[in-house]
């Protein structure tokens, strides 16, 4: 389908999600799509709503692409007149997709979307036939984005992980540590969420602590210690968590800001969550020099944020229900980052991981919701997605997502009634797996 709407020189329309991820589906879309000389046009939105598909309904485009999101408005899509390509990675529905609507979601073919593949990695098999093999390291990026990747790839992420090494990708042993070359060793060592380092990720107190005990300069950048200085801090790091010390997925022919596809990830990531979405596109489109720059600042105003989060978090800690608990905050930084502190939160074990973790934010009448739990309490039977698509659906809102990750949006004045409500899902897909 895509092909045929290439050849006819049509203006294809991709509309994706705003996160690392979406922005990473839509880089692997655009890329494949500028490089063949097509034409196509890219909206970042933060989610898909009914007014947004109307608007889009209207517009004179044959082709739409929906790239991580979509899956949860096959119904819609299926009355367009125009074809549709749905490259998703979230829970599906039961409704079958008519013959102008091509649906790629591994869920459909039994395949878990949280941990096997992205939005970015549906995005790309939409292309990969084009001879776009070397477009494969966006699809990690996206699945890192998506926190996929953190302990090695699997499922259908691992052939694209293949496609990636037979074109343009490498992978080397080292410490998995960020900004190695444009920060100071305690900003590198509080930076650090994934893998979590606790007492040191997201504490610049604690990163700092730990470093005058290890008898290292905690201003100096990772890249300007002495090798012995580098194994006395990887032998430090690898006792509080093994992981430290891993894969690292790097292009060699990008530069040195992008060149690990974690740290990629990263910076799409800060774009996306300052609202920057065009600038996130933009250097996964090949912008460098100012775009990179302007992005790195987010990125460091972005952590900053996250740190101010997680002290919070120490400070108060979550509310406790039943069988979940919530952060809630109208303050405007806190609100920004709610979904990433809840998730550092229970990494960095600031927060009880045997229970699922809600983010609530207040945007004016309405409540963002952002749930996150643990892989074990997923084996257990916890399925956010599902919990939070039927809970706000009671109360004339929307959601959904994965079972480990998910968010919603409900009124404002339903909160109480929606926690309660929330909280007994959980209790009874506990008691009843």
């Amino acid at each position: 389908m895509l092909k045929e709407h290439m050849e006819n020189d049509e203006i294809i329309r991709i509309i994706s999600h705003n996160d690392a991820d979406g922005i990473s589906a839509a880089a692997v879309i655009a890329n494949a799509l500028k490089e063949e000389n097509a034409q196509f046009h890219t909206t970042i939105v933060p989610r898909l709503k009914e007014d947004v598909i109307n608007q889009l309904r209207h517009e004179q485009h044959d082709l739409f692409i929906f790239s991580d999101m979509g899956s949860s408005f096959v119904k819609e899509f299926n009355t367009f007149k125009s074809d549709v390509i749905i490259a998703d990675h979230h829970q599906v529905d039961e409704t079958e997709s008519q013959s102008n609507v091509v649906h790629v979601n591994p869920h459909l073919f039994e395949i878990d979307g949280s941990k096997d593949l992205s939005g970015a990695g549906s995005a790309y098999l939409c292309v990969r036939n084009l001879d776009k093999k070397h477009l494969a390291y966006f699809a990690l990026v996206g699945a890192f984005g998506d926190m996929q990747g953190q302990d090695g790839f699997t499922g259908v992420n691992k052939l694209i992980l293949d496609d990636a090494k037979e074109t343009n990708l490498e992978i080397n042993e080292d410490l998995k540590i960020v900004s190695k070359a444009s920060e100071p060793l305690f900003k590198s060592l509080a930076y650090t969420f994934t893998p979590p380092l606790p007492g040191i990720s997201g504490d610049l107190e604690g990163a700092t602590t730990f470093l005058e005990k290890t008898g290292l300069s905690y201003g100096i950048k990772f890249t300007d210690l002495a090798d012995e200085e580098k194994d006395v801090l990887a032998a430090e790091l690898i006792k509080i968590n093994p992981d430290i010390f891993g894969d690292c997925y790097l292009i060699p022919s990008e530069i040195p800001m992008l060149r690990d596809l974690e740290e990629y990830a990263y910076i799409l990531d800060a774009c996306g969550k300052n609202k920057k979405f065009g600038l996130g596109l933009s250097i996964a489109l090949g912008e460098r020099e100012n775009a990179l720059f302007s992005a790195t600042e987010l990125q460091r105003k972005y952590r900053d944020q996250i740190v101010k989060g997680l002290e919070w978090v120490k400070r108060e800690g979550p509310i406790q229900l039943s069988s979940s608990q919530y952060l809630y905050s109208e303050d405007k930084v806190l609100k920004s980052v709610m979904g990433t502190i809840a998730s550092i939160g229970l990494s960095v074990e600031l927060i009880d991981s045997s229970k699922p973790v809600l983010g609530l934010s207040r945007l004016h009448n309405d409540i963002k919701i952002s749930g996150r739990t643990t892989r074990e309490m997923v084996e257990k039977g916890v399925d956010l997605g599902k919990a939070l698509r039927d809970s706000s659906n009671n109360f004339g809102g929307t959601g959904g997502g994965h079972d480990i990750a998910a968010g919603a949006m409900i009124p404002y004045e339903s909160k109480d009634n929606f926690l309660h409500l929330f909280d007994e899902m959980i209790e009874y897909q506990l008691n009843n797996d």
